[in-house]
């Protein structure tokens, strides 16, 4: 089938014209189609003339009945999406250095076959300021050219301007883009501009760049609603009005992604001989591109400077955005005219959050810094999240590095010292008290917050007190460290305090041992043994359980012994015999640590002291086991078990259930050390499902590793994969030392696929874990 579009028509166009013996200046005026538009089309530089345009020609013409439709269906012809060099192409000058976005432009290659069965497709690059989005834009539109054979064209909308251009320009300057004669336009008039908008997209098969969208309003009459067209739209808002739009928000490029880039702009050697100055450089750029280029870009020019030079530079905090400019290119000016764009409201909470110490922040948090009511602060977040100047991820609000060294720079140059201090402090009281009454949930004689408190966040349960505490973990740390500098001793003790049964719920955080040693301080400052020989005892544990130094926990239970013989506290010297006792079984010094153990049984009990007792009991059975007496340590954790089923509701249920679950975990490691695989297995992953079902995912991963263990003897290799599997699945939340054992536990499985002989596996019965 001949071609009858594009060349097709303008050739049938010359040879009517040339038979009715017209010049084009003739048929110009005889159809009042512009000359240059007449032109265009002979030529093929235009191939889609609307169907007014062609029966004007038709008139000046003078054709009959029979040529009239064969030039008509020409044009319709012309119209269809084809593959053609005729299109019109109006793209700045590319960037050749382009890294990264590999996910992107696989959607939107996608997207542009969708669009290619004749439903128009809008897609969204929303992003902060820096991350690529107009470069993304170009890239992906020079891949696709040759799929949208009617041409590309990219629009700059100024969405920065304090003026941008409305709809209704931008509608004109695209038409006059695509070739719509001016005899159209005006015909039309600009109240029928918008429909020939339309009806232009709609018989094209073209691909439109909307770069720079201010908002919704700017560019929503500006998407097609048919045609075989694909719309770019690129805008540092996230453009959450738009309806049918696919979006592909923009983020930092990944630590190879930065590497790769940053090597293309100062050159492979440079790169190569300092590896790790480069991974720095790109740290703190944030990984974001324009920062990146700003980077790259000074060291190209500047060929006597080392990566290592740069990098050291780029670690001044304070200095980093003036760091980051180049020429032209100044980081600091991209997000200015973001900030600009701000609502006073939200450019004041931009600014306060530079105060938050942790790498997020609750709305909670941040209403506390400007005063807001709860639901006015979320209001003003999502302001900020919309305009790209702040990050959001299940309720958690976050700066990039470099917005918030921006936003700090505001703080400094805008807001009053004292109103700053004020927002800091206001949030540090907050945090601290909050942490105070998550805490309780978890103390013996406390539980949930007293009928009193008014919360701005949901402490209701358990389960929400830990996860709030979680979340806020760096920033109620840094507001215990401020309490601790001012010297408000009786708050630090009164956190730690709060915070000493949760504290084995989030065992692997890494901060308990600065927790309570910083308690102690403090507890000394205030000159209480009692509580001096409270912390010293928190502390010694933290010593012993989270940072395994052992020695140093014996001497610090030594320490709190002697701070409770001077209180006269039964129940603290008993604990400082626990922890002694523990300490010294885990050195394997199991004739020092027996004398512990005695004493702890019989202080605890002297004091009536229920929860003392059971922790006793438990150490008691878990030193047997490190002493090598695994069937008794055995007998032992099931009388335990059963002094706790008669203790009932006796027991605070979170220190009941904690226990509880450590027994299992406990008699499965001493079924384990029998070689009883089975049995050990049984326990362990009940005490798995039991630290799952908790949230402590810490105790769960190791718990993981030994079923893991027990399974591979029984030769149970699947079931084996699949806990070690679910071990390192926790990621972040695992104990760290547990994780890395789990991987190469797979590690090994992987290279050893055939099975081993199981040992002492016959007759034993397997089940999932999960």
């Amino acid at each position: 089938m001949a071609d009858v579009g594009g060349e097709g028509f303008g050739a049938l166009l010359r040879q009517s014209r040339l038979k009715a013996s017209l010049t084009i200046e003739a048929l110009a005026e005889a159809s009042g189609v512009s000359v240059r538009g007449i032109g265009d089309l002979e030529r093929g530089r235009r191939a889609t003339p609307q169907r007014g345009t062609v029966a004007a020609l038709a008139d000046g013409l003078g054709l009959g009945e029979a040529e009239r439709e064969r030039l008509l269906a020409a044009a319709r012809t012309g119209r269809k999406p084809r593959h053609s060099a005729g299109g019109v192409r109006a793209f700045p000058r590319g960037i050749h250095d382009f890294v990264g976005r590999e996910a992107e432009l696989t959607r939107l290659t996608a997207l542009a076959e969708q669009a290619a069965s004749g439903q128009p497709v809008v897609v969204a690059l929303p992003g902060p300021p820096g991350t690529g989005k107009t470069t993304l834009a170009l890239h992906a539109a020079r891949a696709l050219a040759d799929r949208f054979s009617d041409g590309q064209l990219m629009v700059d909308l100024r969405g920065m301007d304090d003026t941008p251009p409305g709809p209704a320009e931008l509608i004109l300057r695209v038409l006059k883009a695509l070739g719509v004669a001016d005899r159209d336009l005006a015909k039309a008039g600009p109240q029928g501009h918008p429909e020939l908008y339309r009806q232009a997209l709609a018989e094209r098969c073209c691909l439109l760049v909307l770069d720079n969208a201010r908002d919704e309003a700017q560019v929503r009459p500006l998407l097609p609603s048919a045609g075989a067209g694909m719309v770019m739209i690129t805008s540092r808002r996230m453009l959450t009005g738009l309806e049918s739009v696919h979006r592909l928000p923009l983020g930092e490029l990944s630590p190879a992604e930065a590497a790769t880039f940053l090597t293309t702009l100062v050159g492979q050697e440079r790169a190569d001989a300092d590896p790790t100055a480069l991974a720095e450089v790109a740290q703190r750029c944030a990984r974001l591109p324009l920062a990146l280029r700003v980077a790259g870009n000074w060291l190209a020019t500047r060929t006597g400077w080392t990566v290592r030079r740069l990098a050291d530079r780029l670690a001044l905090e304070e200095r980093r955005l003036d760091t980051l400019t180049a020429g032209d290119l100044h980081l600091s000016a991209a997000f200015d005219l973001s900030y600009r764009q701000l609502t006073p409201k939200a450019a004041r909470l931009f600014r306060l959050l530079a105060l938050v110490d942790g790498p997020d922040v609750g709305a909670a948090g941040a209403a506390q810094l400007t005063g807001q009511p709860l639901f006015d602060t979320e209001d003003t977040l999502e302001e900020l999240v919309e305009t790209g100047l702040l990050g959001t991820d299940q309720d958690r609000y976050r700066f990039h590095d470099l917005l918030r060294l921006y936003a700090r720079s505001r703080l400094q140059a805008e807001e009053p010292h004292g109103n700053a201090e004020a927002a800091r402090s206001a949030l540090h009281r907050w945090l601290l008290g909050t942490a105070v009454v998550a805490g309780r949930w978890y103390e013996p004689d406390h539980g949930a917050p007293p009928p009193t408190w008014q919360g701005t966040v949901d402490l209701s349960t358990a389960e929400h007190a830990r996860r709030w505490l979680q979340a806020e973990g760096d920033n109620w740390l840094a507001a215990l460290r401020a309490a601790a500098a001012a010297g408000d001793h009786a708050t630090v003790v009164e956190v730690a305090e709060a915070l000493h049964w949760f504290s084995d719920q989030w065992i692997f955080w890494g901060h308990w041992p600065e927790v309570f040693r910083t308690a102690v301080r403090s507890a000394q400052a205030l000159g209480d043994p009692l509580l001096e020989a409270t912390q010293l005892n928190y502390h010694a544990w933290a010593l012993l359980i989270c940072e395994g130094r052992h020695l140093d926990s014996v001497e610090r239970s030594a320490q709190a012994l002697a701070a409770a013989q001077r209180a006269e506290d039964l129940p603290q010297q008993g604990w400082a015999h626990y922890y002694s006792a523990w300490a010294l079984g885990l050195l394997g010094d199991h004739t020092a640590a027996a004398p512990h153990n005695r004493e702890t049984a019989r202080l605890f009990e002297a004091a009536g002291d229920l929860h003392g007792t059971l922790q006793a009991r438990s150490n008691t059975a878990q030193n047997l086991s490190l002493g090598g007496r695994h069937e008794e340590s055995i007998t032992e954790i099931l009388r335990t078990l059963d002094f706790l089923d008669h203790a009932g509701d006796r027991i605070e249920p979170h220190i009941a259930a904690f226990t509880r679950t450590t027994l299992q975990m406990n008699i499965g490691l001493a079924h384990t050390a029998l070689e009883n695989w089975c049995e050990a297995a049984d326990h362990l992953r009940t005490a798995a499902d039991l630290w799952r079902d908790s949230g402590n995912h810490g105790l769960e991963s190791r718990t993981l590793v030994r079923l893991g263990d027990a399974l591979l003897a029984a030769g149970h290799r699947d079931e084996a994969r699949d806990a070690f599997t679910r071990s390192v699945g926790l990621g972040k939340a695992a104990d760290p030392t547990s994780l890395t054992e789990a991987r190469e536990r797979l590690a090994d499985l992987d290279a050893h696929r055939a099975a081993p002989p199981a040992l002492g596996s016959a007759g034993c019965r397997t089940s999932g874990t999960e």
